[in-house]
Parts: structure tokens; C-alpha cells; sequence
């Protein structure tokens, strides 16, 4: 916590330039706010004046994040991004027939080279064997270390894509194109790219920041309505976390959003965005517990996940489910209130996702999976829970008992029961 405590310091240090703020606004990287508090705020203004809010502000390696109807075959948002000749197109048996022809042709006809590489679909082939299938594509089409990889898909594609990216001749280029909702508002930004293990979910991967990301709201038109549901679990994760007046607009707009309308998903996207890359810039790679706070209900989730199979519940609907059982843990803990956590249950409901455990796990199954979990440290699990709606916090001080009457309430779907305030 010292670290982010310095870093808020900087941030206000920097602020008081009004000139500096101005340009920056809250997108400020530790780097950034050193460099200006050193004298050097001139040739970091510079840098910055291209970065718009939502933007990802990470030094030489920031990226932008352009949002729209449209923008997957816009060539001018693509060719500034690809360094080289070589481009690896990978998607997967659902998205590519949609929009993979439109993609390639622009590629083309800016006289770039493109493989493909096709995967099948579902978080169930997110492993090393379907994984091997891009450095296959890579290394048979000879492709050089100034190749860039295209993610066109949603989240299991950009995570493999990118881990790929990482790894294939020591690194090269990616470029993230989501087709989910999910992952336009969280998995394509921040650079964390993956694949899982039988015994824990994301366990295996690497940091590996995208040149830019093209989150085109018209394919969400094709999308099914249980995937959109996932895609807004993550949506309400940032109004929970850390903005109030977020989850305010959801609830709002809920009904809105559930009907697809253009513009309010179009700002649903846009404000999930800038709360995600606000948080990377802080934290790029998880070290302050800063980062770790996008992850409410995630170590919950991720259990349901693995316990109950790689695919049969999507990603957004086990981590939905799982910011219930923090928010009654919260309130067990005696931060929430109940009705907080009657209001959460109600926006989920709305949203179409479930609000139990699946049938067949138990507290025991629960603690099995959250003992392997990315934020535990020395054997201690580690949770994010809310102190009140928009302000939450990792813990590892979370009462046994509170913790086991959440999951034995949240497996017989009676989340709330008998909670008191």
C-alpha cells in the first residue's frame, strides 16, 4: 500500500500544473508523474497529447483503445500498429465466418502477408495442445520476429493470441480485435494473456501489452444473449469497485443495455475501458494489490470454473455469481449493508445471470480451487471484498466462518439469508 500511497502522491504533485492536467486528466503513470515532478514535464506532455481518456498510458508502450460501429476493417486504425509484412490472423470456428474475410481483405490490400490460423471455440480448448496450433501457423508460414498476431474473438482468442505473442521467438507484435462484450471491456486491455491448467484457471501466461485495441460494437449485434450477459457481469464489476456513479448509470440503463442499444452500449464500453486502463497504468503488473482489485468475485468465480469444468459456465456469469458471494461475505464482515447487497443481487438479476452456485459445488469444492488462486500469497487466501459500493479492498483477514456460511449459502441459493447489518 506504501507504493500506491507515493503514487497517489505524485498524481496530486502533478495535478497542481494546470497545464499538465489538462492533458493527463486521471490517465497519469507512476513514470509520467516522476518525469514531471523532475522537470522533464515538457517532453512527457508531448507523448502524452496523443493519448485520449480510456487510453491505456503506459510509456513508450501505450496504447489506444478505439471504439465504435466499424472500426474492425478500418485500415487507418490497423497499418499505424503493424511494424512489418507478416501477419498472423487468428480467431476461432464462430467469429471467423463473420468477420475474418472483411478483416483479411483490408490486410491485403495494404500489401501485407496474412496467415490464419483457426481455433475451435470455448474456454474448454484454452490449453497447451490448441496454443501449439498458432506457433504451428507461425513457424510453417515462416514468419519472422516482426510478424504481428491479429486476435479477432473474444477472450479465450486474445488471451492465447497474446500469450503467443509473448512467447513466439522471445516476443513480438499483437493486435487485440474483440468480439465480445467481455472482452471490449476487459480481457483485451491491460496485457494479460494466458491459458489455464486442469488445476487452477489463467495459471500459466504473461504480461504482454497489445499495440492497440478495436472494440467494433456492431458485431455485438451477432452476439447471444447469454454471452452479452457475461460481458455486463464485468461491466458492473468496475461501477462496484470503484465507480459509484458507473453502477448508478447501469442501473439506470440496465434494460437499455439488455435490448443492445447502440449508444448506451457504446458508453458502457467506453467507461468500463477508462476505469480498466486508469488501474493498469497504475499497476501494470499486479504488484500493489492496486490491479488486484479488478478481480471482485473473480477468485469465486474462477472455482465455479474449474470445479465445475473449463466451458460450462461462461467466464461473466461465474464471476457474476461470484461478486454475490463477496458482497455477502462483505456484509458478513460487517461493511456492506444488507440492502447493498439486495441492490447488487437485483442489477445482476437484470443483467440475466445467475445469482447461486451451480448445482454440484459445495464449500468444499469452492475451497479446494480458491486455494490456487494468482492473488494468494504464502498459502493465504486472498480476497477482494467492498467496504461499501465503489470502494473495495484485498484482504486475507476475512473471518473463516463469515467465509464458510457465504459459500454454504451461496451453494443452497441463499445468498442474503440471514444476513444482518
Amino acid at each position: 500500500m506504501r507504493a500506491a500511497q507515493e503514487y497517489r502522491e505524485r498524481l496530486d504533485a502533478l495535478q497542481e500544473t494546470e497545464r499538465i492536467r489538462q492533458v493527463f486528466g486521471r490517465f497519469v503513470t507512476p513514470e509520467v508523474a516522476e518525469a514531471a515532478l523532475t522537470g522533464e514535464a515538457e517532453a512527457v506532455t508531448k507523448h502524452a497529447a496523443t493519448l485520449k481518456p480510456g487510453d491505456v498510458a503506459l510509456g513508450d508502450r501505450s496504447y489506444p483503445i478505439h471504439i465504435g460501429e466499424g472500426v474492425l476493417t478500418r485500415a487507418d486504425y490497423l497499418l499505424p500498429h503493424i511494424r512489418g509484412k507478416q501477419v498472423l490472423l487468428v480467431s476461432n470456428v464462430t467469429v471467423a465466418p463473420l468477420y475474418a474475410q472483411s478483416l483479411r481483405q483490408s490486410l491485403a490490400a495494404a500489401g501485407l502477408t496474412v496467415a490464419e490460423v483457426i481455433l475451435p471455440d470455448g474456454e474448454q480448448f484454452k490449453d497447451w495442445q490448441h496454443l501449439n496450433l498458432i506457433f504451428d501457423g507461425l513457424l510453417q508460414a515462416r514468419f519472422s520476429r516482426k510478424v504481428t498476431l491479429i486476435a479477432l474473438g473474444g477472450g479465450v482468442v486474445g488471451d492465447m493470441t497474446g500469450f503467443a505473442a509473448a512467447c513466439y521467438q522471445r516476443g513480438v507484435d499483437f493486435i487485440q480485435v474483440p468480439t465480445t462484450l467481455l472482452s471490449q471491456v476487459d480481457s483485451s486491455v491491460g496485457g494479460k494473456t494466458g491459458i489455464n491448467h486442469p488445476l487452477g484457471k489463467n495459471m500459466i501466461g504473461a504480461f504482454q501489452q497489445p499495440r492497440v485495441v478495436l472494440a467494433d460494437t456492431a458485431v455485438l449485434r451477432t452476439l447471444p444473449i447469454r454471452e452479452l450477459s457475461a460481458g455486463l457481469a464485468e461491466v458492473i464489476n468496475y461501477g462496484l469497485i470503484r465507480d459509484l456513479d458507473f453502477l448508478c448509470w447501469l442501473e439506470t440503463h440496465m434494460d437499455g443495455l439488455m435490448a443492445r442499444d447502440p449508444a448506451l452500449l457504446a458508453e458502457a464500453i467506453e467507461r468500463s475501458c477508462r476505469n480498466k486502463a486508469e488501474v493498469v497504468a497504475a499497476d501494470e503488473f499486479e504488484q500493489n494489490d492496486i490491479r488486484a482489485l479488478l478481480n471482485l468475485g473473480h477468485t469465486f468465480g474462477h472455482a465455479i470454473e474449474t470445479g465445475m469444468g473449463y466451458g460450462e459456465w461462461l467466464h461473466g456469469e461465474a464471476v457474476g455469481t461470484g461478486m454475490l458471494l463477496a458482497a455477502d461475505l462483505s456484509c458478513r464482515e460487517g461493511w456492506l449493508t444488507s440492502e447493498d447487497v439486495a441492490r447488487i443481487k437485483r442489477l445482476l438479476e437484470r443483467a440475466g445471470l445467475p445469482v447461486a452456485a451451480p448445482a454440484g459445488m459445495t464449500p468444499d469444492i469452492f475451497m479446494q480451487h480458491m486455494a490456487v488462486d494468482k492473488k494468494n500469497v504464502d498459502g493465504r487466501l486472498r480476497l477482494v471484498l467492498l467496504r461499501q459500493l465503489g470502494d473495495a479492498i484485498v484482504t486475507d483477514q476475512a473471518a473463516a466462518e463469515n467465509l464458510q456460511a457465504t459459500l454454504v449459502a451461496g451453494c443452497a441459493s441463499e445468498l442474503m439469508a440471514g444476513v444482518s447489518t
